[in-house]
């Protein structure tokens, strides 16, 4: 195994960070690598750290390493954001040297997480992402809850995002419905979930 400094890829770490205020992580003691040679199939990238005893043992505070496999390079920048948040999100509220685990490191609050990063990078994204799921309620869903014969919205519907976020918040039955994608209009994302406009 070879491993080098991945300093792109420090810099676009640390940039997550700040965006996402990921205060509790200090960036001076997380570092990004890049690795070759590996045998493994799957692996994208691993967060590694030292255990509290090994901390002792050589006097000092838990530091993190950030590995990033050969594989990780055939992704596009927005996958490859997705694996850097989700490894991050490894890294627990303690800072001190252990992990959070795949029942909160999943494939969902990664997303969350990733359209927060772009909301708060980006502020037209998120203007786009509303503009996108009002034109959706407005034009698909309320004919579809109408020809369903649930009762139809209150006659003054006017077309502006409070009164959209009303019809989402009252009706369980929209949040089946999905969001377009940004990047590739569209094409499904993931169920959408109340309060879809919080990031």
């Amino acid at each position: 195994m070879k491993y080098e400094h991945a300093d792109d890829l420090q810099m676009r770490m640390n940039e997550i960070i700040r965006i996402l205020e990921l205060a509790h992580i200090d960036k001076e003691r997380v570092k990004c690598f890049r690795s070759y040679g590996s045998s493994t199939k799957r692996t994208l990238a691993r967060c590694h750290t030292i255990g509290k005893l090994m901390q002792k043992t050589i006097g000092v505070k838990a530091h993190y390493a950030i590995e990033f496999l050969e594989k990780f390079e055939k992704l596009s920048k927005k996958d490859q954001d997705k694996v850097i948040i989700h490894e991050l999100m490894h890294i627990p509220k303690t800072f001190g040297g252990g992990f959070r685990q795949h029942d909160f490191v999943c494939e969902e609050n990664v997303e969350i997480m990733y359209e927060k990063f772009l909301s708060l990078k980006c502020p037209e994204i998120k203007t786009r992402l509303v503009e996108n799921k009002f034109n959706y309620v407005w034009n698909v869903e309320k004919p579809a809850l109408q020809r369903a014969a649930i009762p139809e919205h209150p006659k003054n519907f006017s077309k502006n995002f409070s009164d959209a976020q009303k019809i989402i918040d009252s009706d369980n039955t929209l949040d089946k419905y999905y969001n377009k994608n940004i990047e590739n209009e569209g094409k499904p994302k993931l169920p959408i979930k109340k309060n879809w406009w919080n990031f």
